[in-house]
């Protein structure tokens, strides 16, 4: 009988481990869902400049007592384009929705605008990023709930469906609003 080496082990343990790693990947409850670990602590500091002389926040406005939206986005991002129906639903009911415009060139971000309809209560331009690296933007869009207090309740990477709004925006702005 012939012995068994090593190297002819190695293929199906790395096979097994593997399969383990994809198993428990395949558990989690939503696995498009990106972590943030910002979610339930207080939002990083608003750092944006002005867009096309359209009203900017700060981070005063995060923490004004009522809940909010804040929207990245960019004129470029063409998922950008199919959610932007959907904010501007969500801004004609009223909820507060800022945006902050991710990499892009004013005049291209200011004819999104124009083109598509403006949602945002307030906006500014993080030209260089840095604002979106220290929210932990993986890429555009993405939008988070923030609390009347400034504390992030959600984040959502990619763009937002009516589906998406009435399973997990709607709920988390109930969250925000002290509901269940």
């Amino acid at each position: 009988m012939a012995k068994l080496s090593p190297m002819m082990l190695a293929p199906p343990v790395i096979f097994l481990g593997l399969a383990v790693l994809m198993f428990v990947g395949l558990q989690r409850e939503d696995p498009d869902s990106l972590p943030s670990a910002l979610e339930g602590k207080p939002a990083p500091a608003v750092m944006v400049s002005g867009l096309g002389g359209k009203s900017a926040f700060n981070d005063q406005t995060l923490r004004d007592g009522e809940v909010k939206l804040v929207n990245f986005w960019a004129s470029w991002c063409a998922p950008c384009r199919v959610e932007h129906p959907q904010l501007e639903e969500l801004a004609s009911e009223g909820i507060a929705i800022y945006g902050v415009n991710y990499k892009d060139k004013a005049p291209n971000a200011l004819k999104f605008l124009k083109d598509l309809g403006d949602p945002y209560k307030a906006i500014g331009a993080d030209e260089s990023g840095r604002m979106a690296l220290n929210w932990g933007v993986y890429g555009v869009p993405e939008t988070y709930v923030i609390s009347g207090d400034g504390t992030i309740v959600l984040r959502f990477a990619g763009p937002i469906t009516k589906r998406v709004i009435a399973e997990t925006i709607r709920p988390a702005i109930a969250r925000a609003h002290g509901g269940s």
